[in-house]
């Protein structure tokens, strides 16, 4: 049995270890700057495509050019604002996500510390969106939502809940899917997890129940990754709504069911 479990994600780094320093940013890809940069890695895949964890940045302008990763991030603190290659800026504050999705040519701004969770797909594939239209994805939490029709409800203990979803961003690979997902009471059997999946809660409260009977409750304001294979069990009373950031190399399962 998986010894996997959820990822309970802290601002601050883990308990004990904090935030370590990282290697400084090259002096050749910079406009203006002298920054320094520290994080923690909470979360890496097998495939060695994923990472995912928080990083803090003191202030800088990068060099104009493409992105080179798919990135989510949801902001902590700070304000991030992007330069496009034609000359719009648009700019992302405390408490809102996003993703810059691979090959976006732009520039990036910060004018003080920053602090961000990220998840990063370095998508090694070759295939690219169409760059002349490429520019960063704003993961709306109260946007609008679309039923979810189809389901496997053999998983489910008690009723069948029901649920929304919206997808507001996938890769050109389509292994990177993030939107906002939501769900009445749910409670689901022990099965292993089949994918990565970031979750940041906007509203309710969850209990991520792991194989070895483990337990973990996550409310609003929460991250947390669980990672692929760990036994997952989800309970919740009243309606949950989260945000989801979700990597599954090639095999993945139907858009529809993805943010379950």
């Amino acid at each position: 049995m998986s010894d996997l479990r959820s990822i309970r994600y802290s601002n601050q780094g883990p308990v004990g270890s904090g935030l370590q320093p990282w290697d400084p940013i090259p002096k050749e890809s910079l406009i203006s700057g002298d920054p320094v940069q520290s994080g923690h890695v909470y979360h890496s895949d097998d495939t060695g495509q994923l990472t995912s964890g928080v990083w803090h940045c003191t202030p800088m302008v990068a060099k104009p050019g493409p992105y080179d990763v798919n990135e989510f991030m949801m902001v902590l603190d700070g304000a991030i604002t992007l330069e496009y290659a034609n000359g719009d800026e648009e700019t992302f504050n405390v408490g809102e996500g996003f993703v810059i999705p691979k090959g976006t040519p732009l520039s990036w701004k910060q004018t003080g510390d920053v602090l961000k969770y990220w998840v990063i797909f370095e998508d090694n594939s070759g295939e690219e969106l169409d760059a002349a239209g490429l520019v960063a994805r704003r993961i709306d939490p109260g946007t609008a939502l679309e039923p979810v029709e189809e389901q496997d409800t053999s998983r489910y203990v008690g009723g069948v809940p029901e649920q929304g979803i919206r997808i507001l961003f996938e890769d050109a690979t389509r292994q990177m899917i993030c939107g906002v997902w939501q769900t009445s009471e749910m409670h689901t059997k022990p099965a292993p997890f089949p994918r990565n999946e970031l979750m940041h809660i906007l509203e309710g409260e969850v209990t991520i129940t792991d194989g070895s009977g483990h337990a973990e409750t996550y409310s609003a304001g929460d991250t947390f990754m669980v990672p692929k294979g760990a036994i997952y069990q989800w309970d919740s009373v009243g309606t949950v709504r989260k945000i989801f950031c979700i990597f599954q190399a090639r095999e993945a399962v139907p858009v529809e069911q993805a943010a379950e």
